[in-house]
């Protein structure tokens, strides 16, 4: 019976429960988050995103240098072959 009467009891106030659990959960994050393994766990995180983001970019400007290549290439050969054809 005692049991319950608890859970009647828990029931009736389950506003202030909720808001209760919602104020523990608050005060654990926060030490959760301040902890020294989530901080190392976060800046190895940046790190690696910093480390991709790096790499990233020094494909792409290949990329860009090998397509700007490409594009000069291309118009010099388009100037050979109207010299050629006014030649003719």
């Amino acid at each position: 019976m005692r049991y319950e009467n608890f859970l009647d009891k828990c029931v009736e106030h389950k506003h202030a429960l909720i808001f209760a659990a919602g104020i523990a959960t608050a005060i654990v994050g926060k030490k959760v988050l301040e902890s020294k393994a989530v901080k190392d766990a976060a800046t190895q995180g940046m790190a690696g995103v910093m480390a991709v983001r790096k790499d990233a970019e020094e494909t792409f400007q290949d990329m860009r240098e090998n397509a700007e290549e490409i594009v000069i290439d291309a118009h010099e050969k388009d100037k050979k072959e109207i010299y050629v054809e006014a030649k003719e």
